[in-house]
């Protein structure tokens, strides 16, 4: 399995304020660029899996949102998570 309960952790106690911290926007965003890493390998390998790719356009369409009310909220912490992650050239 792609994503444990340890993966999790880990993902939760860098990006958030501690391991538990699930509700952050920070952890969230950085749990899902974590799925949309995975499912975007996956897509390499089964271009037809549409269900698949419906999904994660949903989840992309998420991920933007959150950042949209984190840009909206707090801009010195979107700037830092953008960052961190990578997620803009």
């Amino acid at each position: 399995m792609y994503l444990d309960a340890a993966k999790k952790q880990e993902i939760f106690s860098k990006y958030g304020k501690s391991n538990t911290d699930t509700g952050s926007v920070e952890s969230q965003v950085a749990l899902f660029s974590y799925r949309i890493a995975h499912l975007t390998e996956h897509m390499k390998l089964n271009r037809k899996d549409y269900s698949t790719e419906r999904a994660l356009t949903m989840l992309v369409a998420k991920r933007r949102s959150l950042l949209n009310y984190l840009k909206d909220r707090d801009i010195e912490r979107y700037r830092a998570i953008v960052k961190e992650l990578g997620l803009r050239k």
